[in-house]
């Protein structure tokens, strides 16, 4: 993967540095917003559980930004909304890896929501994603 973008993190002086996302970050380029990305693949078809939604919900949100003409390196904020928090809690050891398999080693801004339930019935989890490309 090649790192065209200008996005970089931003971290207050004397603040410890975050594991696993930023605290902000700072793009120049075009902004790309995706909509709500959930664990389907192209034919709509769930992945099983949490941690295979989550898998397939990172494929989807890169196939989008690499369609869109970016990296993942672009994404500057992902916004999580997920079902079950203590399930979110109970698969972090298991998160990093999948998301290091999609994203590599850039992370973003992040927020992860606990909502009660998502549009689609099936779904697990819900993740939006904003990527600045280029600059």
């Amino acid at each position: 993967m090649s790192n065209s973008s200008s996005a970089r993190a931003i971290l207050p002086e004397g603040w410890p540095q975050p594991r696993g996302y930023a605290n902000g970050m700072v793009a120049e380029g075009r902004v790309l917003v995706t909509g709500g990305l959930v664990g389907w693949n192209a034919e709509g078809v769930f992945a099983e559980g949490f941690i295979g939604q989550l898998r397939q919900t990172f494929l989807n949100i890169r196939a989008v930004v690499e369609a869109g003409g970016g990296h993942v390196e672009d994404i500057v904020r992902l916004t999580w909304y997920v079902t079950d928090i203590p399930a979110y809690r109970a698969s972090l050891k298991e998160i990093g890896p999948i998301y290091r398999e999609a994203f590599g080693r850039h992370f973003p801004a992040m927020a992860v929501i606990g909502v009660s339930e998502l549009v689609e019935p099936e779904a697990l989890l819900e993740i939006e994603a904003t990527a600045v490309i280029g600059g």
